[in-house]
């Protein structure tokens, strides 16, 4: 078999280093091709300050992996530091492989200091842009990459080829430890502090103090069309991004095809890819790439600056670089109705290459209340709401992590770990949107409590919004599969809504937006059998109980059951 190997380092306060090596099952893809990332501790300097962060061999964001559909990469982890880590293959499928899906406590306890573990990263389906990233505490903030699923030898892509790919990472970036930021915000109660500033491929940009040397530039000829990869890898914030004279054209989401659409900008949710065409028919100059905040929550504070990046054209002269004249027109930071606008225009490519089967009856139906909450505290003790703590759930249940991960509970049958009662309903209905809700619908209750599914059925999830506390975007994750998003809408769902779902080409995803006091219906089938996470992709909302696990149930052929563990399985 031909290797491509990686070495991956990770450093933070204090050390903590990660090395991964990869193999490419394709051996036409990898060939004999071999390389090195070699361990290090990395400074970076950003918004003038230097610090240590978690890196990926010194580079952040971190290494991009390269794979054909269809291939098979193995990631061997070596953590040689003082914290635990994980890492998640966002949107990869890994049929019956749970145990190389990364969410701590979840399906894996993590890797601890001068510990390895052996990553098998299955690509089957996805097709596109994906990325990777840690899946412990928020360690993702700058422990994170890109993943490129190029289309099967001898096939292409539905659209002209671009001229070249451009990666385009979206991230948030704080000026403190944001270990530590985390750290404050569970011991308080309180939520965490803002981050300072955005970024694009690592780069807050112009707008932000000593940083126009190590700004982002992009080179572009005239003429040609290129694909952007845009991943938005933020913590805790959506984004509007656009290019300054550009329309931009969406030709997928989440490593699957998308019927093209043009428009001026997009609304990208933490989680999200999107890939997208951008002609450079523009009179050769330097254009601004702009990222900022969507903020659907009404005063709710937020980071309010501008990360910007350069699109700049190839020209004859040896003119000196030159600062863009104008930013992108972005929506403005509240604008719902932009944001839906964008999200109602995905849909899937649905052709004979790359049909879509969505489940046209349904199995088991669930409806969902995402809510934000509190916890209360002795004696008022706390440093949220009233003196309560934080949290977040899902039917009002807050999630919280099991001493060892659900994923080898459920295998070995160790009984004690979590409950199978997760409610496929509110535990009572009341007007979900509304304004000034009553202050006892904002208490929950914690446990760790999972949904069984039966192999093979078909679900529908209705995600329902709610106004308590603070009603506002959620982006909804769930592992191991990815699903059809058929049917959006504002207010409390009913019945009747489902009359007006799209089933003949709803855009096909593994992370959604929830609309602000509105709610979406998702459908899939459960044929990838396992325990698989389903979360918000909003970290701090993520940490407070915003969370719960759906265990998929072996089928009666070998092909439909779980594989079984690796032999290097991190002990808890």
């Amino acid at each position: 078999m031909s290797i491509l190997s990686y070495k991956i380092s990770m450093v933070q306060f204090p050390l903590l280093v990660l090395l991964l090596c990869g193999v490419l099952g394709s051996p036409v893809w990898a060939k004999t091709h071999h390389r090195t990332f070699v361990i290090k501790e990395t400074p970076y300097t950003r918004l003038c300050q230097t610090k240590n962060i978690l890196t990926v061999n010194g580079e952040f964001p971190g290494p991009t992996i390269h794979a054909r559909k269809g291939d098979t990469v193995i990631v061997k982890v070596c953590n040689q530091a003082e914290y635990n880590i994980t890492l998640h293959w966002h949107g990869v499928d890994q049929p019956r492989n749970p145990w190389s899906d990364g969410p701590e406590y979840v399906t894996q306890c993590p890797i601890q200091p001068g510990a390895n573990f052996t990553y098998r990263i299955l690509f089957t389906e996805e097709e596109g842009t994906i990325w990777w990233h840690a899946h412990s505490d928020w360690d993702r903030a700058t422990v994170h990459g890109a993943i490129v699923v190029h289309p099967r030898r001898g096939t292409t892509f539905p659209y002209p080829k671009p001229y070249k790919e451009i990666p385009i990472i979206l991230g948030e970036w704080w000026i403190a430890n944001v270990s530590q930021i985390l750290a404050d915000a569970l011991r308080t109660g309180a939520d965490a502090n803002l981050s300072d500033a955005y970024t694009i491929n690592g780069q807050p940009g112009d707008l932000y103090p000593c940083s126009q040397e190590g700004t982002f530039r992009a080179l572009v000829h005239r003429g040609k069309t290129y694909l952007l990869r845009v991943i938005n890898a933020a913590i805790n914030n959506e984004l509007f991004f656009g290019v300054a004279g550009h329309r931009l054209t969406v030709v997928g989401t989440d490593a699957s095809y998308t019927k093209p659409f043009t428009t001026d900008y997009i609304m990208i949710t933490p989680g999200q890819t999107m890939d997208l065409l951008l002609e450079a028919n523009q009179e050769p100059n330097n254009y601004y790439m702009a990222a900022r905040s969507y903020s659907s929550a009404a005063n709710l504070p937020f980071d309010t600056t501008t990360t910007t990046a350069v699109l700049e054209y190839a020209t004859d002269s040896n003119s000196n670089y030159s600062i863009p004249s104008s930013l992108p027109l972005l929506p403005a930071f509240d604008d719902n109705d932009a944001a839906n606008r964008f999200t109602a225009g995905l849909r899937s490519l649905a052709s004979k290459d790359h049909p879509v089967d969505v489940p046209t009856t349904v199995d088991e139906r669930m409806i969902i209340t995402v809510s934000v909450n509190v916890i209360s505290c002795p004696n008022n003790s706390c440093f949220g709401p009233n003196g309560n703590r934080l949290a977040a759930s899902l039917n009002n249940v807050s999630f919280e992590n099991p001493a060892i991960d659900i994923l080898e509970a459920y295998y070995h049958m160790i009984g004690g770990i979590y409950g199978d009662n997760f409610p496929n309903k509110p535990p009572f209905y009341f007007n979900f949107t509304g304004d000034n809700l009553p202050p006892m619908l904002s208490f929950t209750r914690k446990a760790t409590e999972v949904k069984v599914l039966e192999y093979n059925t078909s679900v529908e999830v209705v995600f329902q919004g709610t106004n308590i506390l603070a009603g506002e975007n959620h982006p909804m994750h769930l592992h191991g599969q990815s699903f059809y998003v058929v049917g959006s809408g504002e207010g409390n769902f009913e019945e009747k809504d489902i009359l007006g779902y799209n089933l003949v080409d709803p855009p096909y995803q593994n992370t959604v937006g929830l609309p602000k006091s509105g709610w979406t219906a998702i459908r899939f089938r459960t044929t990838n059998p396992g325990v698989w996470f389903m979360h918000c992709h909003l970290d701090r909302h993520l940490v407070w109980g915003m969370d719960t696990v759906f265990i998929v149930k072996n089928g009666k052929t070998p092909e439909a059951k779980l594989l079984p563990p690796p032999s290097d399985m991190p002990p808890c």
